[in-house]
């Protein structure tokens, strides 16, 4: 009897050929990525750069018929003449837009939280009606409540005050729905653990929920601090005295039906938006992950 022992093929070689177009077309795409990301950071600058362009420039360079790189003569005169204008108190505006912004955060923070938290956690059978109601807000235009916000601010005598900048604008429903998407999904195990310890609804809210969600406050406190900070309407018609301008209304009196100062405009904004780039330096790490942690569901 005779055995047949099947003859083995010999594989041929495998060829490094697609590990090598693989890799470089790897390398072809993380080049176009950067080059991509690099012209999108280019235009994303040009703006700034105008700004500080024309912020140390004169009138007649800023509005000339030839365009140049950069001024002849960097006029850093226009800080001092900025400050040292005696009809826009424009350090007051500064220090008017700073308080106000961040009072403004820490009470919306405070109110929207709470809020959010009571909707998603706290049973209550008219909760879904209450929040419902909440997203009913949304729809309303500002239009349809900034005169009657108007004559209950003045009827208090809040008018030229920070109360009146501050106090109509401490609640937000779309901050508040995005406090109850968040506390929706946090873990529930950890504020059963906190009432296993006696604490109650403030207390879980307190020292467990707040301690544990510190990226996605910060988040919001970025995006509240720069509406707040931005904000023009409302401060236009309650600071009616200079002395209670925003930093925004104190802008747009450099710009009249007469006149218009395009260097003071210029080195005013690039002035009023550097704490601005200051909150978002710092808080950019929190802001993507609070937002992606709204979970946009439940």
């Amino acid at each position: 009897m005779t055995t047949i022992i099947p003859k083995v093929r010999k594989s041929a070689p495998k060829s490094d050929t697609p590990s090598r177009v693989r890799r470089g077309g790897g390398v072809m795409s993380s080049t176009g990525l950067y080059i991509a990301t690099g012209v999108a950071a280019l235009l994303f600058l040009i703006p700034f750069y105008i700004l500080v362009r024309n912020a140390l420039s004169t009138d007649a360079e800023i509005t000339g018929e030839t365009w140049k790189f950069f001024p002849t003569d960097i006029q850093w005169g226009n800080i001092s003449e900025l400050f040292g204008d005696e009809t826009v108190p424009f350090a007051q505006t500064l220090w008017n837009s700073a308080v106000v912004a961040t009072l403004h955060t820490v009470g919306v923070l405070l109110v929207c939280s709470l809020a959010g938290y009571g909707l998603a956690r706290i049973p209550y059978k008219h909760a879904n009606k209450v929040f419902y109601a909440v997203l009913g807000t949304l729809m309303v235009p500002t239009a349809v409540t900034f005169v009657p916000s108007f004559v209950l601010v003045s009827s208090l005598g809040w008018v030229d005050t920070y109360r009146g900048l501050i106090i109509p604008g401490l609640f937000s429903g779309f901050t508040c729905f995005l406090f109850r998407q968040y506390f929706l999904g946090f873990p529930k195990e950890l504020e059963e653990a906190a009432r296993m310890d006696g604490l109650g609804y403030w207390g879980a809210y307190w020292r467990v929920v707040v301690p544990n969600s510190l990226n996605f406050f910060a988040a919001m406190a970025t995006i509240t601090f720069i509406a707040g900070w931005n904000a023009f309407l409302w401060p236009l018609v309650i600071g009616q005295d200079p002395s209670s301008w925003t930093v925004q209304v104190a802008l747009s009196s450099y710009m009249t039906n007469q006149t218009v100062v395009f260097h003071m405009i210029f080195m005013a904004t690039a002035i009023s938006i550097l704490p601005l780039v200051f909150v978002f330096l710092f808080l950019q790490r929190w802001l993507v992950q609070g937002i992606a942690q709204t979970g946009i569901k439940g």
